[in-house]
């Protein structure tokens, strides 16, 4: 063999290494997606379609039984109609606040650095740790507003307003540091320049910030804003520890339904699972249309 025929061979050779390090490198993520979301994934539709009792396991097909009792549920409606409702709410509070205070934050003041902590220390604690926190501070027995809710008859959690409005205000402040974190990364990958060419040209603040600030953060807004949808959609701890669906059943999200389906009152992974895939549909085709929404926003 050549000298020639041997650099040619060990060429080729390089680029099948390469491929085999590369498959390499990606198998152990691979594996965690395989295992932890493709194999659950699956196993859902398997019981979707199935008559599966939390106790007994699977008994057989029963398609399409258990979609057409998880739209039948008496719950099914108005838990959907809720969870759009505190989505919306959230969503608006919550995003606004977070550019409000990331305009404020990115200002250089010597306050800069305690704003950052004190908005961002929140954020820190897990959200069943502060649906625990704010459990107890809106309790009228042992709470520290108990005495001032007594004297006025109010209750934080005992109307279905105040138990959705004190759960969006936990939401918001646990959240709102960590979008302000995502706009403030947003906001200080626009260049200087841009600015500075607005302000010789005699722009004012509120013409910067709309006709430039907002069109150049549009990605960041679009990816808080399918971040922020998708966790409302699927909001379950603050409500399950705040309100466990009351007061009346008024509080009832999406997700709290599933849990009850399958571990309490029907006992039934078949018709969960239904919900479940539901629930996945709808996410799917609403994050498609919020991209899509702000893509041609884009490019007009």
């Amino acid at each position: 063999m050549t000298a020639l025929s041997v650099r040619a061979a060990k060429r080729a050779r390089k680029p099948r290494s390469r491929a085999v390090t590369g498959w390499l490198y990606a198998a152990p993520t691979a594996a965690i997606v395989i295992g932890f979301f493709v194999l659950p994934l699956l196993l859902v539709f398997q019981m979707s379609g199935s008559d599966w009792p939390l106790l007994a396991g699977n008994q057989g097909l029963n398609l399409p039984e258990n979609y057409t009792e998880a739209v039948s549920n008496r719950f099914f409606w108005d838990s959907i109609v809720f969870t759009a409702k505190y989505t919306v709410i959230t969503t608006v509070i919550l995003l606004g606040l977070a550019l409000g205070l990331a305009l404020i934050v990115q200002e250089s003041t010597r306050w800069n650095g305690f704003l950052r902590i004190a908005i961002l220390v929140p954020s820190a604690l897990g959200l069943a740790s502060a649906s625990l926190l704010f459990y107890v501070l809106y309790s009228p027995f042992a709470g520290p507003f108990a005495g001032l809710m007594d004297s006025l008859g109010f209750t934080f959690l005992g109307t279905p307003d105040g138990a959705l409005w004190s759960t969006v205000f936990l939401i918001v402040w646990r959240f709102a540091g960590f979008y302000m974190l995502l706009m403030l990364v947003g906001l200080q990958g626009i260049s200087d320049d841009v600015y500075e060419a607005a302000r010789m040209d005699g722009a004012s603040r509120l013409r910067i910030f709309k006709d430039i600030t907002l069109p150049l953060l549009r990605p960041t807004i679009a990816f808080t804003t399918v971040l922020c949808v998708t966790g409302s959609l699927l909001a379950f701890e603050q409500f399950y520890i705040l309100t466990k669906g009351g007061p009346d059943n008024s509080t009832i999200t999406v997700v709290q339904l599933i849990y009850s389906v399958a571990f309490q009152g029907q006992n039934d992974l078949g018709v969960a699972a239904a919900l479940s895939v539901i629930v996945l549909a709808a996410l799917i085709v609403i994050n498609i249309v919020q991209i899509r929404g702000f893509s041609r926003k884009a490019e007009d």
